[in-house]
């Protein structure tokens, strides 16, 4: 049984529904304020400095524990469609997780669709990671991170390294990543009466002003179609109640029949990203600290 705590979540959602609902016309502006909420379900996780800093011309965010590694960074992107979504909205969600792996974070604020659009993102990124790379951090000692846009972005941004002939980074951590651009998983018909967010209708909605004019089956903005081949160990965290729960799993299968190390779990009765309600609801923490436990060996701490 889902903790009482975890409710937050859902009366988040449903109130987000329900102005949707009221006010189907609802401006863009007006939609990513009232998507910045999803950052007020977290507790501070208290210890951590932030400070701004612009990477390779992209505003990004330091989270810096007290007493962390420095030399070793999670590498950040936030989710949102590509459309919504900052790096204040998820400050304290990635906060939490460097502050469990005792590294920094730098939570990348990269422009967003419909102003930008597909492989404006993913180029972006792969910037920041080179960023990284030329300020001295090894790729062994790199890990990237996001949650649904931003667990696709985690993803493809070491897809875009491998291409470009890049060393890659130690580990990728997509949490409840959103993947399939055409919308075609069977868990959104599953779990149809249990996710309090995502439809297919709002999935494809945000694709297209991601995608623009292009092919919803690229690999670089969709993993489904990707080759996994030498890619790094990947750690994948889906809700049992989303709708997306199949494109996770989806991909994990993709990425183990190229012989990656990959382990997916379903987190049961979690809705889309609960990893919001750190601090708050134990099955956030206990997510988090899963994750921390995972990556840890691989960046050397």
């Amino acid at each position: 049984m889902a903790s009482p705590q975890a409710a937050a979540v859902d009366r988040l959602f449903d109130s987000f529904v329900a102005a949707l609902a009221a006010n189907p016309q609802m401006s863009l502006d007006d939609l990513r304020e009232m998507l910045e909420q999803c950052g007020e379900l977290a507790r501070d996780p208290g210890g951590v400095d932030y400070f701004d800093v612009e990477a390779a011309g992209t505003p990004c965010l330091w989270a810096v524990p007290h007493g962390c590694r420095e030399d070793r960074v999670l590498l950040a992107m936030h989710g949102g469609g590509c459309v919504t979504g900052s790096r204040f909205s998820h400050r304290k969600l990635f906060a939490h997780v460097a502050k469990a792996v005792g590294c920094q974070a730098l939570i990348v604020d990269y422009a967003r669709a419909p102003e930008h659009q597909h492989p404006s993102q993913v180029d972006e990124c792969l910037k920041i990671y080179e960023w990284l790379l030329n300020r001295g951090i090894k790729p062994n000692h790199i890990a990237t991170i996001g949650d649904s846009a931003g667990g696709n972005l985690c993803t493809t941004v070491v897809l875009a390294a491998k291409a470009k002939g890049l060393p890659l980074p130690a580990a990728v951590m997509p949490l409840s990543p959103w993947y399939d651009m055409e919308a075609t998983a069977p868990s959104f018909e599953r779990n149809a009466k249990l996710d309090r967010l995502i439809t297919r209708e709002l999935s494809l909605n945000m694709s297209q002003m991601f995608l623009g004019s292009a092919s919803p089956r690229d690999p670089l903005a969709n993993p489904l179609y990707a080759d996994f081949t030498d890619y790094p160990p990947l750690y994948l965290q889906v809700g049992g109640f989303e709708s997306l729960m199949d494109d996770a799993t989806r991909v994990a299968e993709r990425a183990m029949q190229a012989g990656v190390e990959v382990q997916c779990d379903v987190w049961p009765e979690m809705q889309h990203v609960w990893h919001f309600m750190a601090g708050k609801a134990p099955e956030a923490d206990a997510a988090i600290a899963k994750l921390a436990a995972w990556v840890k060996p691989k960046l050397g701490l």
